[in-house]
């Protein structure tokens, strides 16, 4: 069983932000090699980071851009700190790594400097050249590393666009099939794991679905026989198991879409890292002109009250959307903008599913607290949209925990006291991991007990 979430979430960064940023910190920086033009721009660079602070999530980078502009202006700050706390002399002393003039090295003749290139400098110096070329080409280098791409270049954090792209999940389905009974169940997408940016990169797929049929058969051949409940083994009856993976996003507020072939099972993925991941579906950029009249649509579903909101869906020829539709939700309705769909729901009187095909432009009022299918059936992918408004008895239910919320009024402490925190609960998951290696099964790092 599928169900979607009706809720959009707030992100932190939009394309245009992100470009505008890219933009800015390139004419900054540039800049900063004129010495009398380095005090503005530092100046705009420190604005731009004072601005990105309470909007990212990794603040450290802003507070450590803006810590090191001293040293940037004053060359020799760091040498006048350390001299308010030693009195050795801190004036940088003739090296015998370093080449120098002959007058340097005749002031120091009892020092024997370098004068002439030697091999050491030879290999240093093609080294770093290296280094520099190998920098700059692995960002462009993701057409070697075909397995990590998928509607973005390269994994997380590998490459130079990363943080202009704009990310929009709403769902995430992990579907486990046992092919000797022939049942499927599903397993939340956040079990066994912390983050949810495996589901973008094909290659944490794999390996998440690894780690789950792990888990899974691990689990089963602990559950005692005698067991009342059997736990996992009244699904899964043998080690003969298969794991599908269904994730639908949005990437730079395009539709929502799939990003991955459902009916692929990841455990006979056929991954390489220089081959392009074959389960992998392509984003719809034919559809890249339709985002200014999806916004243009929105502006006027917003119009309509302040609990109205729709939802752009785009699918491939042949699949289908299984969606639930909850009570909390009034005035649903199906409009399909391009292709043509069938919308098929399930009588509950008669247990009979009952269809009805769509064209562009059609609408159909949708069945609240009931699963319907929409099947793309045109030979083009389908565009659709779900226009709905919120109950307003489900949101003035709303627990007022909720609601009533105190802010401390030092969040940037706060915000010390948490990355703290995280910073000894990261060693403590390293502890237990090494402890896993070593004994071979889990231990785990507590504090100590206090006697009463």
């Amino acid at each position: 069983m599928i169900s979607i979430v009706f809720s959009f979430t707030e992100r932190h960064q939009s394309y245009k932000h992100c470009t505008d940023g890219l933009q800015d910190e390139f004419d900054d920086w540039t800049w900063m090699l004129v010495e009398f033009t380095r005090l503005i721009a530092m100046l705009f660079l420190r604005l731009f980071s004072f601005y990105e602070f309470p909007s990212f999530q990794y603040r450290h980078v802003s507070l450590c851009m803006s810590g090191h502009d001293a040293l940037i202006l004053c060359g020799g700050l760091a040498q006048k700190i350390l001299g308010i706390f030693t009195k050795a002399n801190l004036e940088p002393s003739p090296s015998h790594s370093c080449i120098y003039p002959d007058e340097t090295a005749k002031e120091h003749k009892d020092l024997a400097l370098q004068k002439d290139v030697t091999w050491k400098h030879r290999l240093v110096a093609a080294l770093l050249i290296c280094h520099c070329g190998l920098q700059m080409f692995l960002p462009y280098s993701h057409f070697i590393t075909k397995g990590y791409n998928n509607w973005t270049k390269g994994l997380y954090g590998y490459s130079w666009d990363m943080m202009v792209h704009s990310w929009d999940t709403i769902l995430v389905v992990v579907k486990v099939v046992d092919n000797n009974s022939g049942r499927e169940f599903f397993v939340d997408s956040e079990a066994w794991i912390l983050n949810d940016r495996w589901n973008k990169h094909a290659d944490m797929c794999v390996q998440y679905a690894q780690c789950l049929q792990r888990n899974l058969l691990s689990d089963t051949e602990k559950e005692p026989e005698d067991s009342p409940s059997h736990g996992l083994s009244k699904y899964i009856t043998s080690d003969n198991i298969s794991i599908y993976i269904d994730v639908w996003c949005s990437l730079n507020k395009r539709f929502q879409q799939r990003m991955y072939d459902p009916n692929y099972d990841l455990l006979k993925a056929n991954w390489s890292p220089f081959r392009s991941v074959e389960w992998l579906l392509p984003v719809l950029t034919e559809y890249n002109d339709f985002r200014t009249t999806m916004y243009e649509i929105s502006q006027e579903v917003y119009s309509w009250s302040n609990r109205s909101d729709v939802l752009f869906i785009a699918d491939f020829p042949g699949l289908y959307l299984e969606n639930f539709i909850d009570k909390d939700l009034d005035n649903v309705t199906l409009t399909v903008l391009e292709g043509e769909v069938v919308y098929e729901i399930e009588d509950p009187d008669t247990m009979q599913s009952l269809g009805v095909k769509l064209g562009k432009g059609d609408s159909i009022p949708v069945e609240v607290g009931y699963f319907h299918k929409i099947h793309t059936v045109s030979s083009v992918p389908s565009r659709y949209m779900y226009t709905f408004t919120r109950d307003e008895k489900a949101e003035q239910e709303e627990p007022a925990e909720g609601r009533n919320v105190m802010y401390s009024p030092f969040p940037l402490i706060e915000d010390v006291q948490d990355r703290l925190q995280a910073f000894l609960r990261m060693w403590k998951y390293i502890g237990d991991s090494f402890l896993y290696v070593v004994f071979g099964r889990p231990y785990y790092i507590r504090p100590p007990i206090k006697a009463p």
